[in-house]
């Protein structure tokens, strides 16, 4: 009787790490650990060097002499700062990435984007790699010269998957392994 006990506490945390594996996400303190949302930290190379998923959250912390707007691109590009998408003036900001796609943040103050104060924030998706890109056969090119000038289309590009949705992947994977193994070991 106690050996059942012990393999049903044995199930149920199994699946209990399953859920938190599927659950996880990345809290995204911007520019950190070597900087932050300011004039001196490089946010082009810092975004570069993250995996933005969805549901992960971007954590803006700044102090009073900054804020944080959410911009187009057109805004984004030329610092422009009407019409923003948001505005935030209080720290710290915590923004959640809830679909996929790139988003664009710019300090409004003075001319603190202009000097660099700004961010694009690529965010993919969490279920994992994108699906095989499809091509449609073409018709067979007669032989001679041809008067297309203009140039081949470029080759497909595969959106990288999250090194996060791949550890939840091999976590949920391991910990179903598990499952099933004291499942039939009752």
């Amino acid at each position: 009787m106690a050996k059942v006990s012990i393999m049903r506490m044995l199930i149920g945390f199994a699946a209990a790490v399953m859920l938190l594996e599927v659950a996880a996400a990345v809290d995204h303190t911007v520019g950190a650990p070597n900087g932050g949302w300011d004039l001196t930290t490089d946010l082009s190379t810092w975004a570069s060097s993250q995996t933005f998923t969805v549901g992960d959250t971007l954590v803006f912390q700044f102090d009073s002499t900054h804020d944080v707007l959410e911009v187009t691109k057109a805004n984004y590009d030329s610092c422009g700062l009407g019409n923003p998408i948001s505005t935030t003036v209080t720290s710290p900001d915590r923004v959640s990435l809830s679909a996929s796609g790139t988003r664009y943040f710019v300090c409004g103050r003075g001319n603190h984007c202009s000097q660099g104060m700004k961010v694009q924030i690529n965010v993919v998706a969490a279920t994992g790699p994108s699906p095989p890109q499809t091509t449609t056969p073409s018709s067979p090119t007669p032989p001679g010269p041809t008067t297309s000038s203009s140039p081949p289309p470029p080759p497909p590009v595969e959106t990288p998957s999250s090194a996060i949705s791949l550890k939840m992947t091999a976590g949920t994977i391991l910990g179903f392994g598990f499952l099933v193994m004291m499942l039939l070991s009752l």
